[in-house]
């Protein structure tokens, strides 16, 4: 064989981020293998490159081959949401389910310097703290009156599974100024614009992060970022649109899981499409014909076809795509966290505040925590609407977990699969755990063929959930 098959690894060892990005750019010209161009590269070749080509004539799909591994430590939570807010990055933060902070890890906005709110809102957050804390304690030791220990489990295993229960009820009392580390793997072109979103924020904080950013990617990809900097755009929709919504009212209660629009059709355009994949070489609108005047049991029969093989790990093939589905939901923030990992969907979330109540996890009611619990949040809600006449943005910091927060977002059937598939397990928080089933039981009313096979435990639900884990939504 003259051309015999490689595969190997370009090594960010040996090779700078942006010495690979224009190896593997150059492939589009040029015969050579792609260690053989390497070879021929130096920093500065490759800095010249992307001057011309990216920079100059705006190639910037090259830049997504110079990937960056961005460790970020003691950032707010509410930093972190705009870190987070790139859908092409990998993140791994913190737990706020598995390890227990500390009684002073919270962060004091700049913002707040030599304004009179300072001192309150310090004070607010080591209540919060303290309580939390306090809490940690004696829900643990209601857990271990109520849970027994497995068979074979050694002491010091159990006791580690009771307080890391004990610490997932009480995060909900850790407000968005707690701090954490997060580590991010980017490629240079979603890192630019992530840049330019944080030092576009209107908190000094992530402005600062964003300058810190530039700063150190630029010793990596110096060309690729170059450019980074404030978004005017962004600032001026983000203050016109705040002020023309400013008198729309705010409207708590009522279903927390809300179905806006979904596509009606959206089970036979599925199968429409799978059979325009494997099926046919007719067009979309005859697989869709052809779908539509199937009785009920000969779609049943197809979706048996299509599912009924599935194994454990298998995902739903991509055609799942074509059917979308818009939800309005009220979650606690606690909950939001976790839900925005799920980059795939389209998120809108408000901003973070405390007008939509706050949840109570039962374990806090069945310790004796929860007069405690009620004082300190109730604490934080009077700082927070202090602080919203003065600053919105700024007031965000001192909302704890458990405050509700309202989320709009678009999702596909193939999302949901995934969704459901990890946030309705047994060993997902509770909070969230809620929110998938009420997902999937809605979804199982409109898409009843395809919503039958999500990945959710029959023997539970969104109201076992409820009554089980928490005391109040």
């Amino acid at each position: 064989m003259t051309n015999p098959r490689r595969i190997y690894l370009l090594s960010p060892k040996d090779l700078s981020p942006e010495t690979i990005a224009v190896t593997f750019a150059k492939t589009s010209r040029s015969p050579q293998p792609f260690d053989a161009i390497a070879a021929e590269l130096t920093d500065e070749r490759s800095a010249q490159f992307h001057e011309k080509w990216v920079v100059g004539y705006g190639h910037s799909s090259v830049a997504e081959h110079a990937v960056l591994h961005l460790a970020l430590e003691n950032v707010s939570r509410l930093a972190i949401e705009t870190i987070e807010g790139n859908r092409l990055a990998s993140y791994t933060e913190k737990s706020t389910r598995y390890q227990q902070w500390e009684g002073d890890a919270f962060f004091v906005p700049d913002e707040l310097t030599g304004h009179p709110l300072r001192e309150p809102f310090v004070t607010t957050c080591q209540t919060l703290f303290q309580t939390y804390q306090r809490c940690v304690e004696i829900v643990q030791e209601h857990f271990q009156s109520t849970i027994s220990q497995d068979e074979g489990e050694s002491p010091k295993a159990y006791a580690r599974r009771i307080h890391t229960r004990a610490v997932d009820v009480c995060r909900f009392l850790l407000p968005a100024a707690s701090l954490a580390n997060v580590g991010v793997t980017i490629n240079a072109r979603a890192l630019e614009y992530a840049i330019c979103k944080m030092l576009s924020s209107p908190l000094v904080e992530v402005r600062e992060i964003g300058e810190s950013l530039l700063a150190v990617a630029r010793k990596e990809t110096p060309t690729l970022i170059k450019y980074a900097q404030c978004n005017r755009y962004l600032q001026t929709v983000r203050d016109e649109i705040r002020q023309a919504g400013k008198d729309i009212p705010i409207m708590p209660g009522g279903d927390s899981v809300r179905l806006v629009t979904w596509d009606k059709d959206g089970q036979l355009a599925i199968l429409a499409a799978v059979l325009y994949r494997f099926g046919t070489s007719g067009s979309y609108e005859a697989c869709l014909d052809y779908v539509t005047a199937l009785s009920q049991e000969e779609q049943q029969s197809l979706v048996q076809s299509l599912m009924g093989k599935r194994g454990k790990f298998d995902q739903p093939l991509r055609e799942f795509e074509y059917a979308q589905m818009t939800f309005d939901v009220v979650m606690d923030q606690g909950a939001y966290f976790e839900f925005k990992r799920h980059r795939m969907m389209t998120q809108t979330p408000q901003l973070l505040g405390t007008h939509l109540g706050f949840a109570i996890p039962r374990a806090i009611t069945d310790s004796g925590c929860e007069v405690d619990y009620r004082a300190a949040m109730g604490q934080a809600a009077v700082l927070f609407t202090q602080m919203e006449a003065w600053n919105p943005d700024v007031a965000s910091y001192v909302v704890p977990n458990g405050f509700n927060r309202r989320v709009l977002f678009t999702m596909n059937l193939r999302e949901a699969f995934a969704f459901c598939r990890l946030r309705a397990a047994e060993n997902a928080h509770f909070s969230i755990r809620w929110v998938a089933y009420r997902i999937a039981e809605i979804i199982q009313e409109i898409y009843p063929l395809l919503g039958t096979y999500l990945d959710i435990s029959q023997d539970n639900s969104s109201s076992k959930i409820q009554e089980q884990f928490l005391s109040s939504l």
